[in-house]
């Protein structure tokens, strides 16, 4: 009974103590005089530092662009984004026949325009909305590799991707286009096929439309009326370039990058981005107006790059008073954990809970609609096992990776002792075979405080009280949003304390 009975035992001691200090009669309340628990409770320090993150890893599900100026430091934050464009399997069977095509004097098939469509996410963006800014668009010279695209430092430009003689467009925007009527802004119907709105009133999706429609050459030489007349003519030349998105990418398109040239204030979000090619159809002799679309989506290549002011950063790392979280690719904090400690203080008793809070800092400059938001989550992981966690799409476990939400203005992890037994256990096993083992694992202690992002998929079903909707969690990455905060710092003279409670039967 003992050893098959003890989790559950745990289990209801934590939720005892959590409600009563007084842990002296918990072991009698629950189980018998010959079998009893005995349930101790401990007290260890420790120490935090902040850390400068010059990159992290990311998937394809983010992408920003612009340019900020963090009101807490006075440093410049900027984002630029690049993307492929997926080509799905058999899409290009609804383009027509050739010989139902519009063509020039030569023969050759022409498209009306070719325009790229980006949706806002207003909700996940920063800044004023109507905040002018000038965007580069820039065509890529050749595939991105794909190994080194994953971290926020990845540099298109300097690594010589973007096409020198390439496409290339400047656009002036704001995320709030006011030239948009509000009969527009609220005809509900144009968005009826999607879940979600980034406006206020549910309806119009806040968006940036960039048309190729100047004279385009290409590598050969070939000159085109635009971008969308280029893409067709390849696709009647070479058809089976555009069999799958690999052959498209490397053959075709290898994607864009978009970057601000001008203007700061504004960091927004992509929710979408299509790219449409307008052309004339004929069906039974009648011409029609027509399109062939192409979305840049996480099944290719996206990637953000983040550039930090590098000085303002470590002006905050080397503050002593506190310690800091800040997103993106900016800081995170890390946590010695006391693993020798807590091993040794009981080592015949089983370690039933490891709690440890980490208290949040108030501002200390005056809250305003452009101050960074505080991470809402937060992962505690193991320090060495950071990148690999991301990059095999991972969720928390509770075995190296703890997630928690803000609440009451902290970040409270309730039992890490899984954490703590693996970094016992693995520095016991390293020494075994190597006397240097800690010397040359020098992180084996240590944890990271990481702002981070919950990837869910919705879905709902029908029950006779009506529709219930739920979300399952399916990964966690790198928040690349513009967040901020400040927490207590754990020092030798004032330690942040974390909680133990050990348990074992009665001999």
């Amino acid at each position: 009974m003992k050893f098959k009975s003890i989790t559950a035992i745990a289990l209801c001691a934590m939720a005892l103590i959590s409600c009563d200090e007084d842990t002296a009669n918990i072991g009698n309340s629950l189980t018998s005089e010959n079998d009893r628990l005995v349930v101790t409770t401990k007290s260890f320090d420790v120490l935090t530092q902040s850390i400068a993150v010059d990159s992290v890893f990311t998937r394809e599900r983010q992408g920003y662009f612009g340019k900020v100026k963090d009101p807490e430091t006075n440093a410049y934050v900027k984002s630029e984004f690049t993307t492929q464009f997926n080509m799905l399997e058999n899409a290009t069977s609804y383009l027509p026949k050739r010989e139902d095509m519009p063509k020039d004097e030569k023969g050759n098939v022409i498209a009306d325009s070719c325009i790229v469509k980006i949706l806002f996410d207003i909700r996940n963006s920063y800044g004023d909305t109507l905040a002018p800014m000038k965007l580069r668009v820039s065509e890529l010279d050749k595939p991105i590799n794909n190994e080194l695209m994953h971290y926020t430092n990845f540099d298109p430009k300097g690594r010589g991707y973007i096409r020198q003689g390439g496409l290339q467009y400047d656009k002036v925007f704001s995320m709030r286009d006011l030239a948009v009527s509000d009969s527009v802004r609220n005809l509900r119907e144009t968005n009826l096929h999607r879940n979600t709105a980034t406006t206020s009133d549910n309806s119009y999706y806040d968006m940036l439309n960039i048309s190729f429609d100047k004279p385009y050459t290409d590598k050969d030489g070939v000159t085109y009326n635009n971008y969308g007349t280029y893409i067709l003519n390849k696709f009647y030349e070479r058809p089976e370039y555009f069999k799958n998105s690999y052959s498209f990418v490397n053959h075709i398109f290898p994607g864009l990058h978009f970057e601000t040239v001008d203007g700061t204030g504004v960091m927004t979000r992509i929710m979408e981005m299509d790219m449409f090619i307008f052309f004339k159809n004929k069906f039974e002799d009648e011409e029609f107006d027509d399109f062939f679309l192409m979305t840049s989506t996480e099944e290719v290549v996206q990637t953000t790059k983040v550039t930090n002011d590098k000085e303002a950063i470590n002006r905050l790392v080397a503050d002593n008073s506190c310690t800091y979280l800040k997103t993106p690719a900016g800081i995170f904090t890390e946590v010695t954990l006391p693993v020798d400690e807590i091993s040794t203080s009981h080592p015949t008793d089983s370690l039933l809970s490891v709690k440890i809070a980490f208290q949040r800092l108030n501002n200390q400059t005056v809250t305003t609609p452009l101050t960074f938001s505080v991470p809402d989550k937060l992962m505690l992981i193991e320090k060495d096992s950071l990148d690999s966690f991301f990059k095999s799409k991972k969720l928390f476990n509770n075995l190296f990776a703890y997630q928690v939400t803000l609440d009451k203005n902290a970040y409270t992890f309730n039992n890490i002792s899984n954490l703590i037994t693996r970094m016992h256990k693995a520095k016991e096993s390293g020494l075994k075979s190597d006397p240097n083992w800690v010397a040359k694992h020098p992180n084996w202690n240590k944890a990271l405080l990481v702002p981070v992002e919950i990837i869910s998929i919705k879905s709902s079903s029908s029950t006779i009280y009506g529709t219930s909707t739920s979300e399952t969690p399916i990964a966690t990455e790198n928040k690349l949003g513009l967040t901020s905060t400040r927490l207590v710092k754990g020092t030798i003279d004032q330690p942040i304390k974390i909680e133990v409670i050990y348990g074992k039967f009665k001999d």
